[in-house]
């Protein structure tokens, strides 16, 4: 269908939040100061959005592919396929992925520290060490991300990824083997053989490597194993583009949203100084949405910052950033036309109270000048809930958004 209107989705990560205390038993979006959020409100229809359905914890992962219109449920196999193609890797359909660390290990595969002293330098020469070894029929691509961080792409004929973690999760206790979750799963089986063989060859590779015998001279803990987790099969989903008819882009701060929106084959936008914490120039990424709605009719932007404060459990640092984000909220208003439609939402709540993701709903608003207007006056958790929308899910979000910019096509006669 023929349209001009363009549509903005404005994500704050881990937004939505619970009463706290010393706010005075308000949440950060009540007590910040928000005129521009608000005027979305007042001029817009608002309500509650269970991200999941109601109660479930999301992740970042599962809360941005149901919002973007793919049932986690059914696509949504585990963080690693998203996690190697936010770094730039190639992942097939069918590939296992994994995140990974550097760790230390002592030679009875005893973690001694799980960051490897939170490494920053010398990755990139420790993982073309270990990157391209080949197992058997399969090939073990591997890359470093940020610090201590990389991504596994296990590459090969009959791979499952239904395993168990190798990564303790804790200091102090050894290694564990990969184990199938079902036994009689002949392709998990097969994934599990081969992992356990390729970290303990990360291992032989990398205790004597050159990087980490410096690291021995200056009395820091070496990079001497890789450790995966979070295994997922790399999924066979539509491009965002062809499934809602629209022309996409995502303006990025971190590496997992790069990689969702990159396996979905949305344009990338990178924008210097959005750093993915409570420093980044978001006035800077609102430009950059204004710049890519020159060709582009779908914009995607998370916002990391309230996620970050949340599990700090920093109330008054998250009233901050959401400030800041209200601020962009102002710049995207005065720059949109009256064809066009602005989103804003979160992808799960971050109480501080609980400093991690909780199940609780989160608001959300739809604001398009030839759009539906509710009685709602402010935006926050509270004041939503009297708004038009109700309670509606993450999977109804890209539907709505389409009708309104009308590019939807008619279901029936």
């Amino acid at each position: 269908m023929e349209s001009n209107a363009r549509a903005i989705l404005l994500i704050g990560d881990g937004m939505a939040d619970r009463p706290v205390a010393s706010l005075g038993n308000r949440t950060p979006l009540e007590a910040a100061d928000t005129p521009n959020l608000n005027r979305l409100a007042r001029e817009g229809e608002s309500g509650m959005m269970d991200p999941i359905s109601p109660g479930i914890r999301a992740g970042s992962d599962t809360g941005h592919l149901a919002i973007l219109g793919y049932d986690p449920y059914q696509v949504y196999t585990g963080r690693g396929p998203f996690e190697a193609a936010g770094i730039g890797m190639e992942v097939s359909r069918g590939d296992v992925s994994f995140r990974c660390n550097f760790s230390t290990v002592d030679a009875d595969m005893a973690v001694i520290d799980r960051r490897a002293g939170r490494i920053t330098e010398g990755t990139d020469q420790l993982a073309q060490a270990i990157n391209g070894l080949q197992i058997e029929d399969v090939t073990f691509f591997f890359k470093e991300s940020v610090a201590h961080r990389g991504a596994l792409v296990m590459h090969g004929p009959g791979l499952g990824a239904k395993v168990s973690d190798i990564d303790p999760h804790r200091e102090g206790e050894r290694i564990l083997e990969a184990t199938p979750l079902d036994p009689q799963d002949g392709a998990s089986r097969k994934t599990a053989h081969l992992l356990n063989q390729w970290v303990r060859r990360t291992y032989e590779i990398l205790k004597d490597h050159p990087v980490n015998l410096q690291r021995y001279a200056k009395g820091l803990p070496p990079a001497n194993i890789v450790l995966p987790r979070g295994v997922g099969v790399a999924p066979d989903i539509d491009e965002f583009d062809k499934l809602h008819d629209v022309v996409s882009a995502c303006v990025v701060e971190t590496g997992l949203i790069r990689g969702i929106a990159r396996y979905v084959n949305m344009d990338l936008i990178d924008v210097p100084g959005a750093t993915g914490g409570l420093d980044s120039d978001i006035m800077a990424m609102g430009q950059a949405i204004l710049t890519a709605l020159e060709d582009h009719n779908f914009v995607l932007c998370n916002v990391k910052g309230p996620d970050v404060a949340g599990h700090d459990g920093d109330g008054e640092a998250k009233v901050e950033i959401i400030h800041r984000l209200d601020e962009m909220v102002g710049l995207l208003y005065e720059n949109l036309g009256e064809e066009d439609v602005l989103v804003v939402t979160a992808d799960h709540a971050t109480p501080c109270v609980v400093k991690d993701h909780s199940g609780d709903s989160v608001p959300i608003v739809f604001w398009c000048p030839t759009g539906r207007v509710d009685d709602v006056t402010e935006f926050h958790e509270r004041a939503v809930t009297r708004g038009g929308l109700g309670r509606i899910r993450g999977v109804n979000v890209m539907p709505m958004i389409t009708q309104l910019m009308g590019v939807q096509e008619k279901f029936g006669a």
